[in-house]
């Protein structure tokens, strides 16, 4: 089973909280900004060098549980 923190670290003093790739301070924000403008994973991965490809494909695996989970109400709400 996929740990958001095994893959994640969310920490205030590393580019104000905002989420990074475990061990980098790359922001998963990237990853996705990448693939929406095409940009393929392997590309990704030359230009982000410190982020492995096992915590690339683990994050878009875990945000596709997100997105689909029956409970995604839910999180939308305590989100909003």
């Amino acid at each position: 089973m996929l740990k958001v923190r095994d893959y994640i670290n969310i920490d205030k003093e590393i580019l104000g909280g905002n989420p990074v790739f475990k061990g980098t301070r790359v922001p998963v924000e990237s990853l996705f900004q990448h693939l929406e403008k095409g940009v393929s994973l392997d590309q990704f991965l030359l230009d982000f060098p410190s982020v492995s490809k096992d915590q690339a494909i683990a994050t878009i695996e875990m945000a596709g549980k997100l997105m689909t989970s029956k409970d995604i109400e839910k999180i939308y709400e305590t989100a909003a």
